[in-house]
């Protein structure tokens, strides 16, 4: 899915794409036991964020002079995932019981936790952009790009 490999902007995409994949309300029963089941999925997407910066630290060809100001954009996304995870988690929990307004609003927590990690990550990124090689700068442009979709059509488009 072109939005997963586009975490790479942040983690709170991770976060976001699976906000939106789980709309249906838990049942009490699972509610109950969330702890081991949030747990669980928790681990995953930490998993997932860990893998996905493995794999942008290898695409962009990070030079051993550019770890540090890498480092701060992987430790970024690491906090993007787990803000992202706590309010999905809070939505998650509360969805048994909650009414659409009350949906609408958890909804909103998370959009907007997208949106605050997304500035977060261009801060951080920015100082390691601007330190990178044309030939990196060229690689980020493609790992990152929301211009375009598979196809090179612009997305608005489709």
């Amino acid at each position: 899915m072109k939005a997963v490999a586009a975490v790479l902007v942040s983690s709170a995409l991770v976060g976001g794409a699976w906000a939106q994949t789980s709309t249906k309300p838990m049942s009490r029963q699972t509610t109950a036991s969330s702890d081991g089941t949030l747990a669980q999925s928790d681990a995953k997407r930490d998993a997932a964020v860990e893998k996905h910066i493995e794999e942008l630290h290898t695409s962009l060809k990070i030079t051993a002079a550019q770890e540090a100001q890498w480092s701060e954009v992987a430790n970024t996304m690491r906090e993007n995932a787990k803000e992202m995870d706590r309010v999905i988690d809070k939505r998650m929990a509360t969805a048994s019981s909650a009414t659409a307004v009350d949906d609408l609003k958890a909804y909103g927590e998370i959009a907007q936790a997208h949106a605050n990690g997304i500035k977060k990550l261009a801060t951080s990124f920015s100082g390691l952009y601007f330190a990178m090689s044309d030939d990196q700068k060229k690689a980020a442009d493609a790992a990152f790009s929301h211009r375009a979709g598979h196809d090179g059509k612009k997305v608005a488009s489709r």
